[in-house]
């Protein structure tokens, strides 16, 4: 791994590949995947897991906003690019279509604003079947917008697709019903559309809903090794790519009645020795994990240790023990492995109430990002 300073969040591109691959191997030969790379790669890095991703056979990548989309391109990956999200301003839409991205639409304006442009674009229908953010419930407007899409001179419809809301519990019902009204949806459509493109399915569908697979499917947590169903991602067999590291900045030892941090919410009740870990919650980690009981561990000298004291903006405490041997720089592990010991994201986001997707999201450009396949440093 490579060196540590104050912190580093090292991601394994082999990681990437295997997953993608993995994903892939669920769907039937004429099912295509994308692989969602939108909040910067979900904090690992969009281009250099999109590069990855694209290796490892991904057939598109997705993004939400015009410049991930400018990003991407920047980057040099010339795969199909889906925008998912709502585009606001004339430049965004520019934006989206200089890096010859395809946009998703539902409803008049968009398609009014985009025909404004004078340049062609293709466009990709949302259905709102039951997740009630953006698309439009009403299948009848969607074909009538279709309808226009399909009759504008430079539009090309080119797909149609919904979010499912559910499917990391495969048993609420409501993916059932969310796949049945989309389907029909596609049904109507494709009957006046031949040809386009039906994506319903998200990471958790993929894995276990053959049916929610359609023409593609689009895959994001599981890319990164992330479990979707918020439990072990070796349930899955997937490897998660992002290791988290830090160091000691300070060791000393604590006698009975010393307090750690604001608050003084952690007082010694026997003699042990404090590490401080030069990072905080301005580097991602999550004040909570040091209020809750019991609080969130992290591994030194391939140990589990617990936090200790409030998580404050550039450091943290730990509770090394009376007989510690650690020493100011040896490294700390906040996700990944150490030894025999393991910290996943999955664990973190339990003890905090939260979820996989925002421990990753969550850690700051503070934290440099580097890259490595079979342990070796490649560029981002």
């Amino acid at each position: 791994m490579p060196p540590v300073d104050r912190t580093l969040a090292s991601i394994d591109l082999d990681a990437v590949e295997a997953n993608v691959r993995l994903l892939r191997s669920h769907l039937g030969a004429g099912t295509e995947l994308c692989a969602v790379v939108k909040a910067d790669g979900y904090g690992h890095g969009a281009v250099a897991v999109g590069r990855a991703a694209v290796a490892a056979g991904a057939d598109r990548l997705a993004v939400v906003t015009a410049a991930e989309a400018t990003a991407i391109r920047a980057g040099g990956i010339t795969a199909p690019l889906i925008v998912l999200g709502p585009l606001q301003a004339r430049d965004e839409i520019d934006a989206v279509l200089d890096a010859d991205a395809q946009i998703v639409v539902w409803h008049e304006d968009a398609v009014a604003a985009i025909q404004r442009t004078g340049r062609p674009a293709a466009l990709h229908l949302k259905h709102d079947s039951g997740m009630g953010r953006l698309g439009d419930p009403d299948a009848d407007r969607l074909l009538r917008l279709a309808d226009r899409i399909a009759g504008a001179p430079g539009l090309e419809l080119v797909g149609a697709m919904t979010h499912l809301a559910c499917a990391d519990d495969p048993d609420d019902p409501t993916t059932d019903a969310q796949l049945e009204r989309f389907v029909e949806l596609g049904r109507r459509l494709r009957d006046a559309h031949p040809g386009i493109t039906l994506h319903a399915a998200n990471s958790a569908a993929t894995l276990t809903r053959p049916d929610a697979h359609l023409d593609m499917v689009r895959v994001g947590i599981a890319v990164y090794g992330l479990d979707p169903f918020h439990r072990d991602p070796d349930d899955q067999g997937l490897r998660p790519a992002l290791t988290w590291t830090a160091r000691l900045a300070a060791v000393k030892p604590c006698p009975v009645g010393g307090a750690v941090g604001y608050g003084r919410r952690f007082v010694a009740d026997r003699p042990t020795t404090i590490g401080t870990v030069g990072i905080g919650y301005a580097d991602g980690v999550r004040r909570a994990s040091s209020r809750v009981d019991p609080v969130a561990d992290v591994l030194v000298g391939g140990r589990r240790v617990p936090l200790a004291g409030t998580v404050s903006m550039d450091s943290c405490g730990t509770d090394l023990g009376a007989d510690a041997a650690d020493r100011a720089g040896d490294p700390v592990v906040l996700i990944g492995r150490q030894g025999d010991e393991r910290i996943t994201a999955e664990e973190l986001a339990a003890r905090t109430d939260t979820i996989n997707y925002e421990i990753v999201c969550g850690i700051s450009r503070r934290v440099p990002r580097t890259y490595h396949r079979s342990g070796r440093p490649v560029a981002g």
